[in-house]
């Protein structure tokens, strides 16, 4: 947890991403990123300067392997209120639409249930669980299929719900997630989206993998391009 906690605080305090008296919604899907980021948030709770709330919230796509109890039980061994809703992302994604490339329209449809959750508990902030590597993939997938240099913020407000983004394991590298994982033995949901593994992030994932065979500081490198080069990574 303390290598965790140090990537987590760095990025934290960097892009001032708590400020005293926050109400944080914790995004928590039930994978190893989300879990590892609602514990890390429990321990920096305890210790970290700034006095701040949290809770957990989540969004049951519809999918059959998604396990309302498992998620309950993870918040209750750390204390923290846990708010689900059951959205039909499944059914107006796969059923209804037919969407060939899902995953657009489906993480819009669970930001603003996220954000209606948020609102009405009172929060004024919202943690996603993107971690180092997803930085990477998403710079790669905008790069490539778009044509644009960029990859979303550290923190971001959001000027029509009046809530921050924030996204504090953006200096945590996924391995070291993997590690906290199996080294403390936790327990993560399967993944329940068709999609999984079959995406253009997983082939970012698999490209990025692939060169840094030949080239092995190629995460390091273009993690800092991104932080010298994009406005929205200047140290705030």
């Amino acid at each position: 947890m303390q290598r965790i906690l140090s990537h987590m605080r760095k990025a934290i305090e960097e892009y001032h991403m708590i400020e005293e008296g926050d109400k944080i919604a914790i995004c928590l899907s039930g994978g190893k990123d989300s879990i590892t980021m609602l514990k890390a948030f429990k321990n920096l709770q305890i210790f970290y300067p700034k006095k701040f709330e949290i809770i957990a919230v989540s969004v049951n796509p519809g999918f059959e392997f998604f396990d309302v109890n498992f998620l309950k039980s993870i918040c209750d061994e750390v204390d923290i209120p846990l708010f689900i809703d059951n959205s039909h992302a499944k059914e107006i994604v796969f059923d209804i639409r037919k969407e060939k490339n899902p995953c657009s329209l489906c993480a819009n449809l669970r930001r603003g249930v996220i954000n209606s959750i948020a609102i009405e508990q009172g929060c004024n902030k919202i943690a996603l669980g993107h971690n180092q590597d997803d930085v990477l993939e998403t710079f790669l997938l905008n790069l490539l299929y778009t044509g644009n240099i960029g990859t979303f913020s550290p923190k971001s407000y959001m000027d029509r719900t009046k809530i921050t983004l924030i996204r504090p394991l953006v200096y945590t590298p996924e391995k070291e997630i993997k590690r906290f994982i199996k080294k403390n033995n936790i327990s993560v949901m399967p993944k329940v989206c068709p999609m999984d593994g079959t995406s253009k992030r997983e082939d970012m994932k698999n490209l990025i993998y692939t060169l840094s065979k030949n080239i092995p500081m190629i995460r390091a490198n273009l993690f800092g391009a991104i932080q010298r080069n994009l406005e929205d990574w200047k140290i705030k």
